[in-house]
């Protein structure tokens, strides 16, 4: 039997027939379809005439209109909700010989039950007349921030009175405070003890700072006889100016100025001052050189140890890595290129040695992707060696080489077809096999692992939906290998309402994802990649799109619960790919070009408004395959040289220059 595609194909070419009915309309149940993420819903629909009457023999056929990251719908109109989002679907209905009419519905996937409660910050003990506001945010089982009324309490409401989360100490005494919402709730133990105490002081850990500095301030209550009483938490305030405070103390400034800051216990308080100057750390980002490139768009490129070799991909039809010589980073030219059955090379990476490359193929002609394995002993002239392509042949696009002295070396793959992390043995390049496999959950719909990074044997895969996943591939913190890949963390968070505005460009079903991840010192750096559904049509069909995302600085000090404390979100454009070295964050921010950041200290905050930027450079260029429209890629570093790739104009060599001294 034709399958519902070919049905309606064979219904077109039919002839009209008298007695057939126009179509008036598509009814379609539930008309405001509603799916917990993880579930399945069965839509139905029927052809109507204009008096509401079923029409007989008409095809109905259920196809996603966008929002494929998240869910799935069959032609039978069978929707797999994989993560929270909104699937818009079009149903299309036809009778012989009559154009389809087609009407669409937008499926909403939403978080589950809730099923636990965080609450912050978890106070021990309060002052008689302190007012501290309190936090609650539930989750489902899933781990899908949900947006919940929460319902307060106190078991001893002459102690302590919460309402709306303002949690109000009243007397001394002992009392349990609980936030709660459906069937899930969370208590907080606390003690209240009397406001009659002795001297409040207020420590800084510094008086003088730079914009961005975070100072920390430690508060202290004494007794009448000057004993320190502990497990006390003031409520923390400043002013003048822009900056924040969290609970512990953590203070940072925007702007340059003299602050006040005040550790408050209700009736009793004491105040500290610092002095803020401005963080001036801005330096002139020089163009050394230029590879223009108008044949293809370009993708990542790659350095190789010898630091004078770049690889250079390409994308959106380019079946080539480019080798160029950079031994002058200010003339660097093409030498040579290695072809591959691909329209899109979107990764590659050398081994640590340089020995050889990884290749990565999206688009072949046989539908054979997988990778590429290439010699690069003679590094301006690879030459393909081997391929992998078992289990991922619909497609790898990121990959990543580790090696271990006691498991040799693995390429880390995104596999495009199960949304998995396939990990494949190189030690022997000519005989890749593979080794490992691990994705967060069993459905298959929702579930895409865009990027990896690797370091001492831990896995920092950005899956799109699920957020960072952290994973132990060797490190022995949770006894994992490269063939048996364990969980170490995952930190996830609401992609829909961190977008919402991007949704009114294009409508629901907009493309965004944690992207890409890198761990530098105690953080990872995450970047989602968030593009409206217009701008997502033009960036696939070559024309000028816009881009929006966010960098999240996630504190993994601790990593099984890591912590998001800082970010970065350019003003007009997105982020994509990063790299770290030293105390400088480099960054493709795509429509805003090539930005560098001071990454030293610690970090909190907001990154952009501490003044943080040390240098941007527009990365558009008349002669690039779409003339004059900045699409930066990312950046990779080698003996203080950026290499900037720019999807529309090529490769760019960058240096930042030393900060110019002033001469009184």
């Amino acid at each position: 039997m034709p399958g519902p595609i070919l049905a309606l194909l064979l219904v077109l070419q039919q002839p009209a027939q008298q007695s057939s009915p126009a179509i008036a309309r598509v009814a379609i149940t539930p008309a405001s379809p509603v799916v917990v993420a993880g579930d399945t819903l069965r839509l139905h629909a029927r052809a109507v005439d204009a008096s509401g009457r079923p029409i007989e023999g008409a095809i109905i056929l259920f196809q996603p209109a966008g929002g494929f990251f998240e869910a799935h719908v069959d032609s039978a109109g069978l929707v797999t909700a994989g993560a929270v989002g909104t699937l818009p679907v079009v149903v299309s209905a036809v009778v012989p010989g009559a154009k389809p009419v087609i009407e669409r519905v937008t499926v909403r996937m939403v978080p589950g039950p809730a099923s636990r409660i965080e609450l912050t910050p978890r106070l021990t003990r309060l002052l008689a007349g302190q007012h501290v506001r309190l936090d609650a945010a539930s989750y489902s089982r899933a781990g899908d921030r949900r947006d919940d009324r929460i319902d307060w309490r106190s078991s001893a409401p002459q102690v302590a009175r919460v309402t709306a989360g303002v949690l109000t100490a009243l007397a001394p005494g002992r009392a349990t405070i609980t936030a709660s919402t459906g069937s899930a709730s969370r208590d907080l133990a606390i003690e209240v003890l009397s406001a009659e105490v002795g001297a409040v002081d207020i420590t800084p850990s510094a008086t003088q700072a730079r914009t961005g500095d975070v100072i920390r301030f430690k508060a202290a209550v004494k007794d009448r006889g000057g004993k320190e009483i502990a497990g006390l938490a003031p409520t923390w305030l400043f002013s003048p100016g822009k900056g924040e405070i969290d609970a512990d103390g953590a203070f940072v400034a925007y702007e340059p100025g003299t602050y006040q800051v005040t550790a408050s216990y209700g009736a009793r308080s004491a105040d500290a001052v610092v002095t803020v100057a401005p963080r001036d750390v801005q330096r002139v980002p020089k163009v050394l050189g230029r590879v223009p490139r108008s044949a293809f768009f370009t993708s990542e490129v790659w350095i190789h140890p010898n630091g004078k070799v770049a690889y250079l991909g390409t994308v959106l039809g380019g079946d080539r890595v480019y080798a160029i010589d950079i031994s002058d980073p200010a003339a660097p030219r093409i030498v040579d290129s290695i072809v591959v059955n691909a329209r899109t090379v979107n990764d590659v990476m050398t081994t640590p040695d340089g020995n050889y490359m990884v290749i990565t193929r999206e688009g072949a002609a046989d539908r054979k992707n997988g990778i590429v394995i290439a010699d690069t002993h003679d590094p301006l002239h690879p030459k393909a060696l081997s391929e992998f392509t078992d289990g991922v042949t619909s497609g790898v696009h990121s990959a990543f080489i580790h090696k271990q002295d006691k498991y040799g070396t693995q390429v880390y793959l995104t596999n495009d077809g199960t949304g998995a992390l396939d990990i494949v043995d190189i030690t022997d390049p000519v005989h890749p096999k593979a080794v490992g496999h691990w994705r967060p959950k069993q459905i298959a719909a929702g579930v895409m692992l865009h990027d990896i990074d690797v370091q001492d044997g831990l896995v920092y895969a950005s899956w799109w939906n699920d957020g960072l996943v952290i994973l132990d591939v060797g490190n022995g913190i949770k006894g994992g290998r490269p063939d048996k890949p364990t969980l170490v963390s995952q930190f996830k968070y609401n992609l829909d309402s961190l977008y919402k505005d991007v949704a009114l460009e294009g409508g629901p079903g907009f493309i965004r994802g944690t992207h890409t991840s890198w761990r530098h010192g105690k953080y990872v750096f995450i970047a989602d990649e968030v593009f409206g559904n217009s701008a997502a049509m033009a960036l696939f069909q070559g024309q000028i799109s816009r881009a929006h995302g966010r960098l999240q600085v996630v504190d993994v000090s601790d990593l099984e619960h890591p912590k998001s404390v800082a970010w970065y979100e350019p003003e007009f454009g997105g982020v994509h790919n990063v790299w770290v070295a030293g105390d400088t964050l480099y960054m493709g921010a795509y429509n805003a070009g090539f930005h560098a950041f001071d990454i030293s200290g610690e970090l909190r905050g907001d990154l952009r408004a501490q003044g943080r930027e040390i240098a941007n450079l527009y990365t558009g260029a008349p002669d690039g395959k779409l003339p004059n429209a900045p699409m930066a890629w990312g950046a990779v570093v080698k003996n203080d040289i950026a290499y900037v790739n720019d999807v529309n104009s090529g490769l760019w060599v960058v240096r930042l220059e030393p900060k110019s001294r002033v001469v009184p």
